[in-house]
């Protein structure tokens, strides 16, 4: 492990600071085009193991991506296990050179995994489901005000702009159809995916664009990715509850909504989940076990590329 290099990049809006392990080398570049182009460069050179960043929310993904295209293997690592990996060190000071790093050193330690990263027709898309789900956060918002309005004029100025919005979201759904179906690879994953029943333009839409892992993981891996695999919390004689936490929120909170109507349209899951229930499970419980056998189903189809069907009881 002495031997291997690993490289942690801290990253803001306009610039990065980058650190080497083991050596402790350390410098700052910026986030045009062309200086990530000569970082890669750089980084290149140095034939490291693993790049780490932190998920920030899309600043990484110029950075990321500037990698990639130099072959370079990059890790998107979670802010949370990081910071905890930095206490577990007793690391309490942050600075960006303290965190590129940790960064660094988070890579030799612990060797997260290495992940493609989405090609360009993914992110578009990518983009377009996250537009999406912003149009229908803001919609939501000037019905709750529409609905507390005071005055003629307030109701009449948030109801203009709830008409704009549900027009947005019709074109923007439009667009979403569009660019499914000039791409044969998508229409015909989501037509898979729709296959199962509880599972709508809109699930398959986000499972398209923000889990491009489905179907190349292992049904534990692909649970634990969108945080619906629980955890033990265990501690000698004492038994905890197990619970769920961490993943792809986007994608979990579209599971959830798309297990809503399979426990009423899908049978083998609408009797699963009842089976839970009739067992004395609580049934926010028993839905999330309905959601990971949901995802795990989901990926079965997506690797083998057969459509949903009815299982058959022997």
């Amino acid at each position: 492990m002495a031997d291997v290099t690993t490289v942690g990049i801290d990253v803001a809006k306009e610039t990065v600071m980058v650190a080497v392990y083991p050596g402790g080398e350390t410098w700052t570049s910026a986030t045009t085009p062309s200086a990530l182009e000569r970082l890669a460069l750089r980084l290149q050179g140095l034939g490291p193991a693993v790049v780490v960043l932190e998920a920030t929310g899309g600043y990484e993904a110029p950075v990321a991506a500037a990698c990639a295209a130099q072959q370079l293997p990059v890790a998107i690592v979670n802010p949370r296990q990081v910071r905890a990996f930095a206490q577990a060190l007793g690391r309490a000071a942050k600075t960006d050179a303290i965190d590129a790093h940790v960064l660094a050193l988070f890579g030799a330690r612990v060797q997260p995994p290495v992940r493609a990263l989405p090609d360009s027709a993914t992110q578009a898309l990518a983009a377009l489901v996250a537009r999406r789900r912003q149009l229908l956060d803001m919609l939501t918002a000037e019905q709750q005000r529409l609905a507390q309005a005071a005055t003629p004029a307030v109701r009449r100025d948030v109801r203009q702009h709830v008409h704009w919005l549900e027009r947005r979201l019709r074109d923007l759904d439009a667009d979403l159809q569009k660019t499914i179906e000039a791409s044969p690879v998508w229409r015909v994953q989501e037509d898979l995916l729709r296959s199962v029943p509880g599972i709508g333009p809109t699930v398959a839409r986000t499972l398209l664009a923000d889990l491009p892992e489905l179907g190349r993981l292992t049904r534990r891996q692909i649970a634990a990715l969108i945080g619906v695999a629980p955890f033990n919390r265990d501690s000698g004689q004492w038994r905890g509850h197990r619970q769920i936490a961490g993943g792809r929120a986007a994608v979990r909170a579209a599971l959830y909504m798309a297990s809503l109507t399979a426990i009423r349209h899908n049978p083998p899951l609408r009797t699963f989940y009842q089976r839970l229930v009739a067992f004395g499970k609580p049934r926010k419980v028993a839905l999330v076990a309905v959601m990971r056998k949901l995802i795990t189903t989901l990926n079965a189809i997506a690797r083998t590329q057969r459509p949903w069907s009815v299982p058959t009881t022997a």
